[in-house]
């Protein structure tokens, strides 16, 4: 299985290092410049223009890595290409949360309107993409979530489908709220889905065990998972080279929405969104801050008639960037909280299973 994910996670890398050079030039001729936030931190200005929506570079990647692969694998070990198969939910997920994402950015860089779609329009298309998937691993892989640190699993019935839809738009707004540094998403991908692929290959060695009868599509789910996950990790990679301070190009809504369909497909097909907590804890705390931010703003404004803040901007990066810390020094701190807070995720299954 190592090797499997060792050839998606290069053929990715090569893939993105060969066709984003040629993609560059195409997006600068179209135009399709990024639009900065004229009230975002004012070092940001001088990004205006970039080239945006490299995210479609970084999914087709890791989609021809992980579909290719993963037929070979699925032939070989004599699996069927039915429902059953987890791959085809898992192009749902992160498919479709591309294309909210990809109509968003197309509306923003190419009709250079800065709200792009509608938040109602954006819901829509979220609650859609998490519904049909959420409706799929309830009948697929089980109403059950395993709790980390535990030999047990928690079953939620019914109410499993609505809490996972919210989960699915959750992430998906978390990880699009935190592509806002150079670089940023790009590597806490690179750490975390590494994070979830070694989670994947242990769980398939490990799925003998009597407890592991809540292994999706019987078991071979895991193998499917591992390859997916390494295969954007390779995908990210080869984007750093490009979107590493001072970045050349970004991801935009379709990369980010992408990777964020990747997490939560990943987390729900093995039982593990209770893992999303430490490993994509900087990602979720993006989605936080606004909240927090947005509600105290709200509260006090009501109460005192004036709105206080209780960071200086939110998403929380930009907090730190006002702080005084460069984009470079953002990454590496949230790339080390990503590590040790993943090897924690890791360690809590490796207790168990």
């Amino acid at each position: 299985m190592l090797l499997y994910c060792l050839i998606a996670c290069a053929a990715a890398l090569m893939l993105m290092l060969l066709v984003m050079p040629k993609f560059l030039p195409y997006l600068k001729k179209l135009k399709f410049g990024q639009t900065i936030y004229e009230l975002g931190p004012q070092a940001h200005l001088a990004k205006q223009g970039t080239p945006n929506m490299g995210g479609i570079v970084i999914a087709g990647a890791t989609l021809i890595a992980l579909i290719v692969l993963s037929v070979v694998y699925t032939a070989k070990g004599g699996n069927s290409f039915g429902l059953d198969n987890p791959l085809w939910a898992l192009l749902v997920a992160a498919v479709g949360s591309m294309a909210v994402g990809f109509a968003d950015d197309y509306i923003k860089d190419v009709k250079k309107n800065h709200e792009g779609l509608k938040p109602k329009q954006k819901l829509m298309g979220q609650v859609v993409v998490g519904l049909l998937f959420s409706l799929y691993c309830y009948f697929f892989v089980g109403s059950d979530v395993i709790i980390p640190f535990t030999g047990i699993t928690w079953d939620l019935g019914i109410f499993y489908i609505p809490i996972m839809t919210v989960l699915v738009m959750f992430m998906t707004n978390s990880a699009n709220l935190q592509d806002g540094v150079d670089g940023l998403l790009s590597s806490v991908t690179v750490v975390g889905m590494a994070a979830f692929g070694l989670i994947a290959v242990f769980l398939l060695q490990a799925q003998g065990a009597a407890r592991m009868d809540m292994a999706p599509a019987k078991g071979f789910g895991y193998g499917i998972m591992a390859i997916g996950c390494f295969a954007l990790v390779g995908a990210c990679l080869g984007f750093l080279r490009f979107n590493r301070h001072p970045a050349k190009i970004f991801m935009g809504d379709t990369g980010s929405m992408f990777i964020g369909g990747m997490m939560v497909g990943v987390s729900m097909l093995m039982k593990l969104e209770f893992l999303l907590i430490p490993i994509c804890f900087t990602c979720m705390m993006s989605s936080v801050s606004v909240m927090l931010q947005t509600g105290y703003f709200k509260i006090t404004k009501k109460k005192y008639g004036q709105g206080k803040r209780i960071f200086k901007m939110a998403p929380i990066h930009h907090h730190f960037e006002l702080c005084g810390m460069n984009e470079n020094q953002i990454v590496l701190m949230y790339a080390a909280v990503t590590l040790v807070l993943s090897l924690l995720g890791v360690w809590s299954l490796h207790l168990f299973y």
